[in-house]
């Protein structure tokens, strides 16, 4: 599954004698608290940009701020109120305000409202004079929370547009993370309330194909890697019970690293899992360094503490309690041609051959055992909320790092297909970071991605602003105090682990 957690946050590097407070990390309950007559409240705020040298991780997104003189910022006012599920909203209104309000979509995590992907990045945001908006979702409800997203970020916007000072010129959606496919699903049903829409680092190919490819790639450890062990892959009762899961999974990961056979196994199951090939703290590897690869793979998703499987692991037992049940299968699903439509696929039979192992073999016992079946409520739970139809009503651009653990970026090959068979492409633009992890993104990147879509929203047409050249001279063009960017020219491969439509005769129950 998906999980946030991947990276802790940094300690500000404060300047010596600097009073406590002072920096971008000062909030608006320093203000002074005003409550309107509906139980709205207000809070006025004046804004200090400091000297910062942090990489952090909230909401699901790692922003990267370089060092940047102390200067004066936005006078801003804070609303905040609540949704009908009993969620919150929080936003942040500044002065001068450029009539731009981005109503943000946070990701998969607690579930408390967020109009900005963190603290840090609230209040650059409001010194370039936008409105920000974003809510809590359903407090009572599982992190994988798209049952009462979209509802309520639209009771959100229709709130503080009471609060704005006058009307927006544009309503701008954008999201992180799980919250990068809320925004694609809000692009989907703007309907007039939302203009244009940034995702970045979004499960955009939907919770199906998120459950499947894991789940591919699950089985092949288990039926590979640790045949004798007892495994439950799905239908987890908590948490706590995906992660047990995810620590066995680590464990017959690390005895595979330690052997030629194993070390080919498991870059099978990482084809599965659309593994990077390209480690944090490591150099990119060679095209045909597969040996390499296979090692920043291993590394990436089974060292650590707490491993990118064991947050997997953990993370599907919340998306199971959101659909009430179990939406991913491997029944029906032939293994071989899941590999041969996989760009893992030269790696991975690289280390067969070196290993002199049969991965025909392989394949054929993979595709044989497969007998984990779907919960039709759940799938169709999962269809109905957390699957994106490619339906575009307004103009989107999708950011994502090439190497990321936790959304593949070939998700960004499977979605750009979903839109142009929906007649859509023409709305959609997408952009390639050239950096790992999950969501490491700079503030450079983020407002040079909004900026592109203000500029197609003002002319009507793409042209060349959502180009990488463009988009790096955009975020070059802020300072280094936004931490410069890597965007580059990119082409994600197919992603793997497109398990076919789901087959409602073979729906559970089935194996675990």
């Amino acid at each position: 599954m998906f999980d946030v957690s991947r990276t802790p946050k940094q300690p500000q590097d404060k300047r010596a004698g600097e009073p406590a407070g002072r920096g971008i990390l000062v909030t608006a309950a320093a203000g002074r608290d005003r409550r309107d007559p509906a139980g709205r409240t207000r809070v006025v705020s004046r804004g200090l940009r400091s000297r910062l040298g942090v990489a952090f991780a909230a909401a699901g997104v790692s922003v990267l701020l370089a060092a940047a003189p102390a200067a004066a910022g936005a006078i801003s006012t804070s609303y905040s109120g609540r949704t009908s599920d009993g969620g919150s909203w929080v936003a942040d209104v500044p002065s001068p305000w450029n009539g731009t309000l981005l109503l943000f979509s946070h990701g998969f995590g607690p579930l408390q409202a967020a109009d900005a992907p963190s603290p840090l990045a609230k209040r650059p945001l409001l010194d370039l004079g936008y409105a920000l908006a974003g809510s809590s979702y359903d407090p009572t409800g599982s992190p994988w929370a798209l049952g009462s997203a979209l509802r309520d970020q639209f009771q959100t916007l229709a709130d503080v547009r009471r609060d704005l000072p006058s009307a927006p010129k544009r309503v701008v959606a954008y999201g992180i993370s799980m919250g990068g496919l809320i925004t694609a699903l809000e692009d989907q049903h703007a309907n007039g309330r939302v203009d244009g829409a940034l995702t970045a680092c979004g499960v955009v190919a939907g919770g199906i194909q998120l459950n499947n490819y894991q789940l591919d790639s699950e089985y092949t450890i288990r039926r590979l890697l640790a045949p004798k062990a007892s495994l439950r892959l799905v239908r987890f009762a908590s948490p706590a019970a995906g992660t047990s899961t995810g620590k066995k999974l680590d464990a017959a990961a690390r005895r595979a690293q330690s052997t030629a056979n194993g070390r080919a196994r498991l870059a099978l199951a990482m084809a599965f899992l659309n593994a990077p090939t390209w480690a944090p703290g490591e150099p990119m590897p060679a095209r045909k360094a597969y040996v390499t690869q296979e090692k920043e793979q291993y590394d990436f998703e089974f060292t650590g503490s707490t491993t990118t499987m064991d947050g997997l692991e953990s993370s599907r037992a919340s998306i199971e309690q959101a659909a009430g049940g179990n939406g991913s299968w491997t029944v029906g699903v032939n293994f071989t041609q899941l590999l041969a439509r996989s760009p893992y696929a030269p790696e991975v039979r690289a280390l067969y051959h070196q290993a002199r192992l049969n991965i025909n073999r392989d394949l054929a016992t993979l595709t044989r055992g497969a007998n984990i079946k779907a919960d039709r409520k759940a799938v169709q739970w999962l269809q109905n909320t957390s699957v994106p139809t490619g339906h575009l009503q307004v103009p989107e651009l999708d950011m994502h790092t090439i190497a990321d653990q936790r959304a593949p970026v070939q998700q960004e090959n499977y979605y750009a297909h979903v839109v142009k068979e929906s007649g859509s492409s023409d709305r959609l633009r997408q952009a390639f970071v050239q950096r790992q992890v999950h969501c490491n993104f700079t503030l450079a990147e983020l407002v040079a991605g909004l900026r592109a879509v203000q500029q197609r929203l003002t002319t009507g047409t793409w042209g060349s602003v959502a180009e990488p050249n463009q988009l790096q001279a955009t975020a070059n063009s802020l300072g280094a105090a936004f931490g410069g960017a890597a965007f580059i020219p990119y082409h994600p491969g197919q992603l793997s682990g497109d398990n076919g439509p789901f087959n409602p005769r073979l729906d559970s129950p089935g194996d675990l």
